[in-house]
């Protein structure tokens, strides 16, 4: 629920009242519990304009405690409302807490969802959408209306079925579906209503998210095609598509007109890189259809590695539309930043191990383990040496196999320009997600990684975005200016991996400790754990 817009002098607020609960829900047919806000699976969607003031009142009416993160929202100095484990005290059962952030400088389509135990897998989630302000032309026409399309894998089993499996020690295995906005049809179902409408000759966009737990996606509309305009926060050279891959915890747009003969048409998501094919469809109707949709579906496209590289080859031709006004996502405004030197380069390999009997996830030889005082706190009321131990976790990967089970935070200086290369050795494709800042995606390759690589970078116009795919036995190579200050998770978007100790956090301070570079804690934030209770002093000025 939006309660209101106020404009003041400031740049806008908008207010809403979020209530979390259980609910059934049934996006294959079979029930189970889900998590809804406000009574509806997907979440509410919340429409807003870049610099926006977002306020949001979330009730917590589960039996568990509950967090919301907003992936890709910089929340520009202030990562104390970032919704990670590491920077957040939970909201606890039967209380509230209020979110105040600043869609600061940010244009696109993002998700939030929980990021407590395996809530992702029941729901809790939604889109956010940030337009531009009135006075920064778009480079596109305004479309005929938006729809948000919330896509991914999907498990029948509940989401503390699935945690106790992974506490155990085991995988949750394999999805059982695929979802659109909550719904799974099959091709060939009478009774599917249809899901988005659009009238003969008009262009509308459509907004679509992975929010799954594991799978990448490819998905496709049947007789038409798509123009991408924008990519996670960044206008696109608007190439068209046939089809597009999108994998865990990526949202892009899609313009597609209406030219084809009045019916319905089906909307087809199918899943990547994986043993069994799932897939879904949801129907677009055309506003006066007068027939059904074919049942010849658009094929999806080659699967092994005739697929990765054809999947590395559609990466390589998204470009970021230089010539587009925009939010700019790169705070120092610089369209050069293949000539800015690179102060640090760290290479991240992902692993699986064994400890103890158990199933655990790292990065170079560290398993990540949240604890019940957030980093974050810790680390500003001088307390971090009671609960973690900063670079356990090294810029090169070890040799050997063995893996520590510690918080892990790697210390970044300021305003740093780092390179980060993702190196996969495993069989299954990787999704990462950086918080706090938005990175140029210059490079995927297969092979292992080697800094006569750079030479294949590209330097001039690579998407702006939040997240990167790494496909089996390849590498991934980003670039960014480490210049919001703040504690920040990089992770897995695949939630069991994770939850089970693939991630870390990058603890960026100002030397300055200047109110320039980051908030102080707000005097709202709820303490936890060995700083509850304390006092709520301003450490900046």
């Amino acid at each position: 629920m939006c309660l209101s817009a106020i404009a003041t002098a400031e740049d806008p607020y908008l207010f809403f009242e979020w209530n979390v609960t259980y609910g059934t829900i049934a996006p294959l047919g079979i029930p189970k519990q889900g998590i809804l806000i406000n009574g509806q699976f997907p979440g509410p969607k919340i429409n807003c304009t870049s610099n926006n003031n977002i306020v949001i009142n979330v009730f917590n009416h589960l039996d568990e405690p509950f967090l919301l993160t907003w992936a890709g929202i910089q929340q520009r100095k202030n990562s104390w409302q970032d919704g990670t484990p590491g920077t957040m005290c939970p909201i606890l059962p039967g209380n509230n807490y209020t979110y105040r952030f600043q869609v600061k400088d940010q244009i696109g389509s993002y998700i939030y969802f929980p990021t407590t135990g395996l809530h992702r897998s029941a729901g809790g989630m939604g889109m956010l959408q940030v337009h531009s302000r009135d006075l920064i032309p778009v480079p596109f026409d305004n479309p005929a209306d938006e729809y948000a399309v919330l896509v991914g894998d999907w498990y029948n089993k509940g989401h503390k079925t699935l945690k106790s499996i992974l506490d155990s020690g085991r995988s949750i295995g394999r999805p059982d579906g695929i979802q659109i906005n909550g719904q799974s049809n099959k091709v060939g179902d009478t009774s599917a209503k249809p899901l988005f409408t659009m009238e003969a000759g008009k262009t509308y966009r459509y907004r679509v998210c992975n929010v799954g737990m594991r799978l990448s996606v490819n998905f496709r509309i049947q007789g038409h095609t798509m123009k991408l305009v924008e990519m996670e926060g960044s206008h696109t050279v608007q190439n068209v598509y046939d089809s597009l891959d999108l994998h865990v915890g990526q949202c892009l747009s899609v313009l597609v007109t209406a030219d084809q003969a009045p019916k319905d048409y089906y909307f087809v998501v199918s899943s990547r890189f994986h043993k069994k094919v799932l897939s879904s469809v949801a129907i677009i109707r055309y506003t006066n259809s007068n027939g059904l949709a074919s049942l010849e579906i658009p094929p999806p496209p080659p699967e092994n590695s005739v697929g990765i590289a054809w999947s590395i080859n559609q990466f390589r031709s998204f470009r970021w539309n230089l010539t587009a006004s925009a939010a700019r996502p790169n705070p120092q405004g610089s369209y050069h930043y293949g000539k800015i030197n690179i102060t640090r380069t760290i290479k991240i390999i992902n692993s699986r191990y064994l400890v103890d009997g158990k199933l655990r996830f790292g990065i170079n030889g560290v398993s990540h383990e949240d604890k019940e005082t957030p980093l974050k706190l810790a680390e500003y009321y001088g307390m971090a040496d009671k609960v973690f131990t900063y670079d356990l976790v090294k810029d090169e990967p070890t040799n050997d196999n063995k893996v520590v089970l510690a918080p892990s935070v790697a210390n970044a200086t300021f305003r740093n320009y780092v390179e980060i290369i993702f190196e996969n050795h495993e069989k299954t494709i990787q999704t990462w997600h950086l918080d706090g800042y938005s990175f140029f995606a210059v490079a995927i390759e297969p092979g292992r990684w080697s800094p006569e690589k750079r030479k294949n970078y590209n330097l001039l116009d690579a998407v702006s975005r939040h997240t990167i795919q790494v496909y089996p036995n390849s590498w991934a190579a980003v670039m960014t200016t480490l210049d919001n200050a703040g504690m920040w998770n990089l992770r897995s978007d695949m939630r069991e991996r994770a939850y089970l100790g693939q991630q870390l956090y990058f603890s960026v301070l100002s030397p300055a400790l200047s109110l320039r570079d980051e908030y102080n804690i707000p005097p709202t934030q709820e303490l936890c754990g060995i700083v509850q209770g304390l006092p709520k002093t301003p450490l900046y000025s």
